[in-house]
């Protein structure tokens, strides 16, 4: 789970997540996801990038950083199509793993209940707060 900022542009050497105190670009990220070490080799379950606009993409990269994470052999990652506010992402969050932990509910239907769950709070009704969410690769 990576909570920061992102910026997806089609120049690649624009396109990063903030870390710590520098900036991992795309081809670092992508590089970070397969270069693990042969024993660590099992794929990511699920990569959640928590920051703003992950799966927004344009012609030459259609879902953005999610895609890149997919194709770099993450299963799932949960991204954002915009940029997110902090306090109905942070409830988001919340529903959305306390469902996750069960262990008969998909990926799928998390969000789902994440998003009605946001839905349902007066304050979070707009769209704005539980519609940029989106599911990249496997829902199950």
């Amino acid at each position: 789970h990576l909570a920061t900022h992102g910026q997806f542009s089609s120049n690649a050497e624009n396109t990063f997540i903030l870390a710590w105190d520098q900036t991992i670009n795309v081809k670092q990220l992508g590089g970070l996801l397969q270069g693990r070490e042969e024993s660590e080799r099992q794929p990511i379950e699920l990569l959640v990038l928590s920051a703003c606009q992950t799966a927004a993409g344009d012609n030459r990269a259609a879902l953005g950083l999610a895609g890149v994470a997919v194709r770099s052999g993450a299963r799932s990652t949960l991204a954002t199509l915009w940029s997110v506010d902090d306090q109905s992402t942070s409830f988001f969050m919340v529903e959305f793993y306390k469902i996750l932990t069960q262990s008969s509910v998909t990926k799928a239907q998390a969000l789902r209940h994440a998003q009605l769950t946001l839905l349902e709070q007066p304050r979070f009704r707009h769209p704005y707060y539980w519609a940029p969410f989106v599911l990249v690769g496997n829902w199950l």
